[in-house]
């Protein structure tokens, strides 16, 4: 167990902050909403992704009653709901608050917790992280420092499969085999060993230590730079854990394939995506029958619908929902383009349907402009819209486009074959 000790907090030098602005963080909430050339956008944080079904519900309605009808899921397993008429933001706000969806208002933005959805369910995995889970979101909204982290600032719960961990957050828990765990700062080359039972309260103390570290400066652990080393000494400090030890990058691993997923035990549970992450009124109504007890999100714009009859399988597909791996949609993500951006150059889910060819190979995600809101981390295909009404096509391979894969295209049998190739493509 770590030592439950008061040590003097850690006062980084004035040269400690590395990035400077001059306004505050503006990523959207449930509280704090933003327009959208389609209306008003409300974002709503499920840490790890996890919704009982009567909160599901709640979503499902206010989406159709106060937005656009559709529910539009993220890279962190987080809701949005758009369209929102002007005004409405109060009544959306009591809402969620009634259906346990706002634990703490002062902490709604900064509740970004992934975690891998098929923890305690096929038997993967080295622990069930759902405790984790629950003890980090507790300690996250009664934290008053907390209350001070980005919007953008994210925390990582991997049981071990590898399936989370290298999704670029900022503080990453790991399970390893013997109740242990890992504990790394954004992409620093040192991690923390730590009892698996410690690991919540180690994530929120380097959060606070970031936030110390940071000052008005930095949102994300990767703005801090060379500094990061010294952030991880103040947090092995603070918790009074074992010397930090060298290890290599984390990097994702497979994301829950569509159909059907068997525990040990025969359980079945559930697994379809949603194309481009978009679900209709119709679908969502679907998914919360098909669900027993509780329905968990995922970042690759998936749902997991845990102790579900693989007999519900047909009438998820009927609805829309990509419940077979060989799926053209598989791997295929897309920002909301026009008409619901202003900044994007071209109505990228469109013409992302046109482009649509066999599946297989890296992932592809189409953005309409320079900023690829909610891009993957990891290897895959980078179509981007250009102002002339083109798409530059690149295969990125750890971190960067290669020159020998970047073309800008034209025409949509052109691009088709581009992206189709852009995913074949090796090193």
């Amino acid at each position: 167990m770590l030592a439950a000790v008061s040590t003097p907090s850690f006062r980084p030098s004035p040269q400690a902050t590395a990035v400077s602005r001059d306004r505050g963080d503006a990523c959207p909430g449930a509280l704090r909403l933003h327009t959208a050339d389609d209306g008003a956008l409300a974002r709503i944080r499920i840490p790890g992704g996890v919704l009982s079904v009567g909160q599901a519900q709640v979503l499902g309605r206010a989406a159709q009653e106060l937005g656009d009808g559709e529910l539009h899921l993220t890279s962190r397993g987080n809701v949005q709901v758009r369209g929102l008429e002007p005004g409405s933001g109060g009544e959306l706000a009591e809402r969620l608050g009634a259906a346990g969806l706002l634990p703490s208002w002062r902490h709604e933005r900064v509740r970004n917790i992934v975690a891998s959805p098929l923890s305690g369910l096929d038997g993967r995995g080295f622990t069930d992280v759902r405790p984790w889970l629950r003890e980090l979101d507790r300690l996250l909204c009664a934290s008053e420092v907390t209350a001070g982290l980005s919007g953008r600032f994210l925390f990582a719960l991997d049981d071990g499969r590898g399936d989370v961990a290298g999704l670029g957050a900022d503080v990453s828990l790991r399970a390893v085999p013997g109740g242990g765990a890992l504990l790394r700062l954004g992409t620093s080359a040192s991690v923390v060993p730590l009892h698996a039972e410690d690991a919540p309260r180690a994530a929120l103390v380097a959060a606070e230590l970031f936030l110390a570290t940071a000052g008005d400066g930095a949102w994300r652990m990767s703005e801090l730079g060379e500094r990061t080393a010294e952030l991880v000494s103040a947090t092995v400090h603070r918790l009074r854990a074992p010397r930090p030890t060298t290890a290599p990058a984390w990097h994702p691993t497979a994301e829950p394939v569509p159909g059907s997923v068997t525990a040990p035990d025969g359980t079945t549970s559930l697994s379809v995506l949603a194309p481009l992450g978009r679900l209709t009124a119709a679908q969502w109504t679907e998914l919360t029958t098909s669900a027993r007890h509780e329905l968990r999100l995922t970042p690759w714009r998936g749902v997991i619908l845990p102790a579900s009859p693989a007999s519900r399988l047909p009438d998820l597909a009927a609805a829309g929902l990509i419940t077979d791996p060989a799926s053209a949609w598989t791997g295929i993500g897309a920002c909301i383009g026009r008409p619901g951006c202003g900044r994007s150059h071209a109505d990228v889910r469109a013409d992302a349907a046109t482009a649509l060819g066999p599946a297989g190979g890296l992932p592809v995600y189409w953005s309409g402009c320079e900023r690829r809101c909610g891009r993957p981390h990891g290897d895959h295909v980078d179509v981007v819209a250009e102002q002339d009404g083109g798409y530059r096509v690149s295969a990125v391979r750890d971190g960067h486009a290669r020159a020998d894969t970047t073309h800008t295209h034209h025409h949509p049998s052109a691009l088709a074959a581009a992206v189709a190739a852009a995913r074949t493509h090796t090193q």
